[in-house]
């Protein structure tokens, strides 16, 4: 702070003038949230100027409660000496279930000048107690085998109100998920609720305001159930009800008067419930068969007999789950994708392209006649004759069986099913022989659909591969964050593996707000851990049943997505929350190891794909790195990143024992690992990069790794040869030791194995394997072979950071680090980050003399800048010689402090 107000005295005083307003209010990160949970929530902020160097030096935040804004706030914060605008935690009185609080903040600038209030926002509190909970669990639900798959049950319960409405909220959550209606309308655009959580532990609940749906008199409200994740199929061998066999809804609507009384209105025994539903079936894996004869027009209306619906039972309170709020973004429709084209295949099937491997389901329109049953299948690729494709999705069928009820148009999509596709295939399609098939094509709708993350980043450059292959990145993310961080979203998986969501993290904060999303995985994260710290394959944990299981680099998600939250969003609560987790795990590996430091048996699945050759009689060495090797390095890097947690928490001596516990590692792992001149047992990529990255090795050594890695590259043709664990730092390495010549080789390889071989070969998304389609045409192993997959996407980091040169250089981007890294390969980059505190852009291009370098910092922020010149009469800002800056020469780069603002720097 100090430093940047004696650099704010170089500027002229009319720089620092600006009028600030303060807008982009977010309370736990969301914008003015309904249903939260969270006693003490934070509030963020952004500053908002026309000019330069804004730099906010006090806040003061005001809340008051909704219904009486005009009474006494229930906390003011005063005014607060602090530059901090995210994450400012609420410190009043106890907040009350139920009520809505309106928020406001004003700032003063670094010059003392008072901001007008900000326009008021809003949150509303959950239900903070379980005595809140007025509803009871039930079951709708009599004499059915659960082994095999059963109807979607219909509920339902009239109700009545007779008085004028203020308000009404509906809290619902349920076994199993839930479509709810009021009066026959659809209470949210939400999908999949109440998500998948770690269910034995905690299950989600959802707070709506259904205040326009409801009417003085009589009412109705309905809900649908599907098996999900709860007791769908899940993983293998026909795997069903992992997490019970029987569904149940618990739903409480609370009516506010205007008289100041409520009305409560829960599910009890007087609801009822029938399985004669037109879904008649509905899986995840398995699609959907829905009968539209079934149809039981105005069953969630008033006035609807329900005199041959079932009774419900009630559950007993014993055994039953945590209920909390939802930390993050709920699952959503995001985007619709017209048909691109219809087509016949070789083998006579009808096939829709929608041009885009994507996830979710498709919106159909249909006329004909009544028991007519169509038929869609999906797969993400056709083979190498361009017939339908389906081998690799195993034994998930994804299929949507519809039946027509023979009126005249009709529309449908599935309520409870999600795939991975690009292409669908369509049977028995009344329409299709009677028309041009060109026509058909408005008929059918992609409807994509994944968690409700804000889009945060985007990367851009004059190349057009390289633009398709952020492209991919992102999608495989869109793909594959569907409430949890999943592997891939069409075969019979889709769990959320935490190797891939080690490795992708910070690429994926890059593309889109993962704050919530991951705040909310990461609890389950915590539950599902063993006992004895150690962190199962997957998350929420459907695989291990107890066993003691982890891999390295696997388990480490547990240190490494917390540490990565703190740092992109500047999050310590999440931090604090996660550290007896991130501990725990520490400690695992620590006994694992015992006195020689070397985690044996550590790594399950080792540099998980890696580079092999494709014939056995082929000479090139693979790609392989001792699995002990991993695991140790894991062990040590981990290790580095709780010392470092705990320095942020200010646990002192938790400090100092894994400080000196890290160079125990890292000293041993040299010994045990690297000849005297540098060079590993496995002589692989992966070797080099973990110990490199991790700082595993002494300085004496770094050099000659270094080229070993890079002769290696070279032997190979500037080709990769790394797996899942040394993908994501496999660029950085070569930067951060002057090599990222060696870095652009690789980006811009374009044979296999690279990462623009899949985008030569048409590919829309990240692949499980580099060559999930080789050279030839033909696939790889079916048995494994997905075509959205987005670990391997992980370099979308590199070029944010890298190519473009936008880094972190305080927690939340509070100081930002720009250091873009030009090539002669393209004429252009840029990358924008939408960061707490405002926008970051950084973007360089060629010019006739040299490059020019575009850069926008947001207010209450200041940045390094990073330009590559020996002699600072090279560098020009708009064409003048540069003013009033803080600047130091430094290895061949000039680095140049400035605060908030946009700039423009030329160097020739």
């Amino acid at each position: 702070m100090r430093k940047f107000l004696f650099f704010l005295s170089l500027i002229s005083a009319s720089f620092i003038n600006a009028e600030v307003t303060v807008k982009g209010l977010t309370c736990e990160n969301l914008i003015n949230p309904i249903g939260i949970d969270e006693t003490s929530p934070r509030f963020s902020w952004k500053l908002t100027s026309n000019d330069r160097n804004v730099m906010q030096t006090a806040y003061q935040i005001r809340v008051v409660e909704a219904l009486h804004a005009t009474s006494k706030p229930v906390w003011d914060s005063g005014k607060t000496l602090s530059d901090e605008s995210i994450l400012q935690a609420y410190n009043g009185k106890s907040l009350q279930s139920g009520v809505r609080y309106n928020w406001q903040v004003k700032v003063w600038d670094a010059k003392g000048t008072e901001s007008a209030w900000s326009d008021a926002a809003f949150f509303e509190m959950g239900l903070l107690n379980a005595s809140d909970w007025k509803a009871k669990w039930i079951d709708p639900e009599r004499d059915i085998d659960s082994l095999k798959q059963q109807p979607a049950p219909l509920l339902r319960k009239d109700f009545k109100i007779s008085k004028k409405i203020t308000s009404a909220r509906l809290y619902v959550t349920s076994k199993g998920l839930n479509e709810m209606y009021i009066n026959g309308k659809r209470v949210t655009e939400n999908v999949f609720t109440p998500g998948w959580t770690s269910y034995k532990n905690q299950i989600q609940y959802f707070t709506y305001d259904i205040t326009s749906l409801l009417k003085t008199g009589n009412n109705a409200i309905g809900a649908i159930l599907g098996d999900g994740w709860f007791r769908g199929y899940l993983a293998w061998a026909n795997s069903r009800n992992h997490y019970g066999s029987k569904l149940a809804l618990l739903a409480q609507i609370v009516v506010t008067f205007s008289d100041g009384t409520q009305q409560t209105i829960g599910t009890d025994e007087s609801w009822k419930a029938t399985s004669n539903s037109p879904i008649r079936n509905s899986d995840l894996y398995m699609g959907e068969t829905y009968d539209a004869r079934l149809e039981q027009r105005g069953w969630a209306e008033t006035n609807f007999d329900d005199s041959k619906w079932n009774t419900v039972e009630t559950l007993h309170a014993t055994s039953l789950p945590k209920l909390v709020a939802p930390k993050g973004q709920p699952v959503r429709r995001i985007e619709h994708i017209k048909a691109q084209k219809i087509f016949t295949t070789p083998e006579g099937d009808r096939v829709i392209d929608f041009g885009q491997n994507l996830t979710g389901w498709v919106r159909m329109k249909v006329s004909g006649a009544a028991g007519t049953t169509v038929t869609i299948n999906h797969a993400e690729v056709l083979d190498k004759k361009g017939n339908f494709y389906t081998a690799n999705l195993r034994a998930a069928r994804c299929e949507i069986n519809y039946t027509l009820k023979g009126t005249s148009e009709e529309i449908f999509e599935p309520h409870f099913s999600f795939f991975g596709f690009r292409y669908i295939r369509i049977k028995n399609y009344p329409m299709v022989e009677t028309q041009n098939l060109a026509s058909l094509l408005d008929n059918f709708t992609a409807v994509v659909v994944h968690t409700d993350m804000p889009k945060t980043g985007e990367f851009t450059s004059s190349n057009a591969m390289i633009n398709q292959l952020q492209h991919n990145i992102q999608w495989g993310q869109k793909g594959n964050f569907l409430d949890v961080p999943t592997d891939c979203p069409q075969r019979d998986e889709r769990l959320g593996w935490t190797g891939d969501a080690q490795a992708f993290v910070r690429t994926a904060s890059y593309n889109f707000n993962t704050s919530g999303f991951f705040n909310k995985w990461l609890t389950d994260v915590a539950y599902d851990q063993n006992k004895v710290g150690s962190v199962p394959f997957v998350i929420p944990d459907v695989l291990s049943r107890g066993n003691i299981e982890t891999s390295a680099g696997w388990g480490d998600v547990s240190v490494i997505a917390p540490w990565t939250m703190y740092n992109v969003y500047g999050d310590k609560r999440v931090l604090e929350r996660q550290y007896p987790s991130m501990k725990a795990y520490v400690e695992y590996m620590r006994k694992s190891a015992g006195d020689s430091l070397i985690w044996k048996n550590g790594s399950v699945f080792g540099d998980w794909l890696f580079f092999h050759p494709r014939e056995t009689r082929h000479r090139e060495a693979d790609g392989y790195t001792d699995q002990d090797y991993i695991a140790t390095a894991f062990y040590a890097y981990s290790t580095k990143l709780l010392q470092q947690s705990a320095e942020v928490l200010g646990k002192t001596d938790d400090a100092v024992f894994y400080k000196d516990l890290f160079n125990k590692i890292r000293d041993n792992f040299s010994q045990e690992y690297f000849t005297p001149r540098g060079r590993t047992a496995s002589d692989s990529q992966t070797s080099y990069v973990l110990a490199l990255f991790f700082g595993l090795l002494p300085n004496n050594l770094r050099a000659n790794a270094v080229n070993n890695l890079v002769n290696d590259i070279k032997s190979r043709g500037n080709h990769l040869s790394t797996g899942f664990l040394g993908t994501p730092y496999l660029c950085h390495v070569l930067s951060q030791n002057g090599r990222t010549d060696v870095a652009y080789d690789l980006l811009f390889q374009e044979t296999y194995p690279s990462w623009l071989y899949p985008v030569k070969m048409g590919a829309t998304t990240i692949w499980e394997r580099w060559d999930g389609i080789k050279t030839d045409s033909t696939f790889q192993d079916a048995g494994m072979n997905s075509f959205n997959h987005y670990a391997y996407g992980a370099i979308g980091d590199w070029m944010y950071r890298v190519c473009a040169g936008v880094e972190i250089g305080k927690a939340g981007y509070k100081h930002i680090l720009i250091q873009p890294h030009t090539t002669s390969k393209m004429n252009n980059a840029k990358a924008s980050f939408n960061s707490d505190y405002g926008e970051i852009v950084s973007g360089w291009e060629k010019t006739a003399n040299g490059y020019k370098y575009s850069i926008k910092i947001p207010a209450n922020t200041t940045a390094t800048v990073k330009l590559p010149a020996s002699d600072l009469n090279k560098i020009t800002e708009s064409g003048a010689a540069l003013k009033g800056y803080l600047i130091k020469l430094e290895n061949n780069e000039a680095l140049i402090e400035v605060g908030s603002g946009e700039y423009v720097f030329e160097v020739n």
